[in-house]
């Protein structure tokens, strides 16, 4: 009792000071008493050979999804869990479905509903992974874009766990070769993704065909409307509610930073943070497809490892992606938001935000791809122009810090770089022989004249690159900003007194004056928006060209504010009806 004191005392001590010390250390001593106070996979009533399985793949002690979820599904309950990406609900839903599971029983015994392609073959391959040692349990991913007929083929020779999009298994459905007779339980993962996506009716069919006696999971980000119908329908009345709190969520094991820069410095920053941080597994998400393809290019001709990921590709296309960054071939995988949640890939070091999402939901699911499972990770957000009030939406919404930083001189970047490729060459100077190559530098240097250095030099440069330049950092304007001298910059007050609404108006009717005194001059070009001006329009105009006469005919006294009437001469001047009679207006 007294640690956790101690610990909530750190913390609002942190809190409170703001510091980054402080918040690292009730950061670091948070996942300490976590540590000690979570429950082990061992601790549950769990099938030894489902344990044996976990400790190969390292899983010690329980998330807290897990922890709640797993006793109750175990004992048969229905659950409703709330949480966010990356906190475990794969293994909290699928550790006792595995169990539950009958080998001799050749029959469908559990149903998994996924809202993408890629979340149900990860889902299957997770689930695989945790029957290691359960001989006879066979699980099947079926998803639109594969050959039905190959599914057909699989499920015929016996399948106990299904995981499949909502569109494919209704197919399968009214063919009849799913059978939902001996179904012991359903899970709905990601139910608001799948609202979001259209599948509600088709989540509804499913539900009415499969026996009433069914145990029934449903896991989701957020609680809307639609889904606690679908729970208050289809799930027996005593389902429990599992909610983790905002100090379970696994955002605070990611360290969150941000870069405001211009436009056109996106890719350059962004390069150079991978090259300054040097993650071996990354992931960059974009607002849309065409800058997915855009960025996958040009990351390509400047020498990354790099693929693009998103609704466009075909299926076997974004199979073979996901394979290769699964299996390390690819070290960086560019995706849009929609393939966010369907990406599932462990010991992702970092996640760069390309484009601010537009939503702050979309931002919790990116950063969530790192940090996963206990361990740290780091997310990059690169910012440009009002896109900083977004940052500080989601610090507010998410009860999180983004820290602002500057971008890594040229010079940091550059010693980066030589110490990779020097730790590359120590690598090969202690595993490989080396002894021809050496024979053909020793007689260059007998032809060339050279040193050993000089030769060094110019390999180390040819692999450096280009030099790079300083990337000059751009700090938001903040609206009433001053100098120091405390008063307002003359720009500000001029583009305060343009943007107010009677100023605006009169720019437009009016011009402004030309350089040479020669009269108005109209800002407003002929035939703007495709529409021919009236012939008021052009004699108010005709007007308004001529000097000393204002906006409404009246000819400007000289030197006084007060206004004339219609017809009073001017001395010097000709009235309006002079003027009007003179030029037939």
């Amino acid at each position: 009792m007294k640690n956790k004191f101690f610990t909530r005392e750190i913390c609002v001590c942190a809190h409170l000071t703001q510091t980054r010390y402080a918040q690292k250390a009730c950061a670091e001593m948070r996942i300490k008493m976590e540590e000690k106070t979570a429950m082990r996979y061992t601790d549950a009533k769990i099938d030894e050979r489902i344990l044996r399985a976990l400790a190969e793949i390292e899983f010690e002690n329980m998330t807290p999804i897990q922890e709640q979820a797993i006793p109750k599904l175990l004992e048969g309950k229905d659950i409703i869990g709330q949480a966010q990406t990356g906190t475990g609900k794969t293994a909290a839903f699928g550790i006792p479905m595995i169990q539950m599971a009958d080998p001799e029983d050749r029959s469908l015994q559990a149903l998994v509903l996924c809202p993408t392609r890629e979340l149900a073959m990860q889902a299957a391959e997770e689930l695989r992974r945790f029957a290691k040692y359960l001989h006879g349990v066979r699980i099947l991913p079926v998803y639109g874009g594969q050959e039905i007929f190959h599914q057909i083929k699989a499920l015929k020779g016996g399948v106990q766990i299904v995981v499949g999009t909502p569109g494919r298994v209704m197919d399968h459905l009214r063919r009849k070769t799913l059978r939902t007779d001996n179904l012991k339980m359903l899970v709905l993962d990601e139910a608001d993704e799948m609202l979001n996506m259209g599948f509600r009716e088709d989540i509804e069919t499913i539900l009415q065909q499969v026996p009433e006696t069914r145990q029934t999971a449903l896991f989701s980000a957020t609680m809307p409307k639609p889904i606690l119908d679908i729970t208050s329908t289809y799930q027996k009345p005593d389902a429990e509610y599992i909610k983790l709190t905002k100090d379970e969520v696994t955002i605070n094991l990611v360290k969150q930073c941000y870069y405001y820069i211009k436009r056109d410095q996106k890719e350059e920053v962004l390069c150079r943070l991978m090259d300054y941080y040097q993650p071996k597994r990354s992931l960059i998400f974009c607002n849309t497809k065409r800058m997915v393809d855009e960025l996958a290019q040009n990351l390509k001709a400047r020498g990354y490892s790099a693929d693009g990921l998103h609704g466009d590709l075909t299926q076997g296309q974004r199979d073979t992606v996901m394979n290769l960054f699964r299996s390390g071939h690819t070290a960086i995988l560019i995706a849009t938001d929609v393939a966010a949640r369907g990406i599932d890939v462990d010991n992702v070091e970092a996640v760069f935000n390309y484009d601010v999402p537009d939503d702050i939901e979309y931002y919790v699911h990116r950063i969530g791809r790192t940090g996963r499972a206990g361990k740290t990770g780091r997310s990059f957000t690169l910012v440009v122009g009002r896109e900083v009030y977004k940052i500080r939406d989601i610090e507010r919404i998410c009860k999180t810090q983004i820290q602002e930083r500057t971008v890594p001189s040229a010079q940091d970047v550059t010693r980066r770089k030589a110490e990779k490729i020097l730790r590359e060459v120590d690598r090969l100077i202690a595993s490989e022989d080396l002894t021809q190559m050496k024979g053909l530098l020793s007689h260059h240097l007998e032809e060339s004249g050279y040193t050993v250095l000089d030769v060094a030099a110019a390999f180390l440069k040819q692999q450096m690159g280009d030099e790079l330049e300083e990337i000059v950092a751009e700090k938001p304007r903040r609206r009433g900003s001053r100098e120091e001298d405390g008063r307002r910059r003359r720009t500000d007050r001029r583009e305060d007194n343009s943007r107010g609404r009677r100023g605006a108006r009169d720019n437009e009717r009016n011009g402004r004056r030309d350089t040479e005194g020669r009269g108005w001059k109209s800002t407003r070009k002929m035939g703007e928006r495709g529409e021919k001006p009236s012939r008021r329009r052009n004699e108010e105009r005709d007007l308004r060209r001529v000097k000393d006469v204002d906006r409404n005919g009246m000819p400007k006294k000289p030197h006084t504010s007060g206004k004339l009437r219609k017809g009073t001469p001017v001395k010097g001047k000709m009235s309006f009806t002079e003027y009007s009679k003179k030029h037939d207006l």
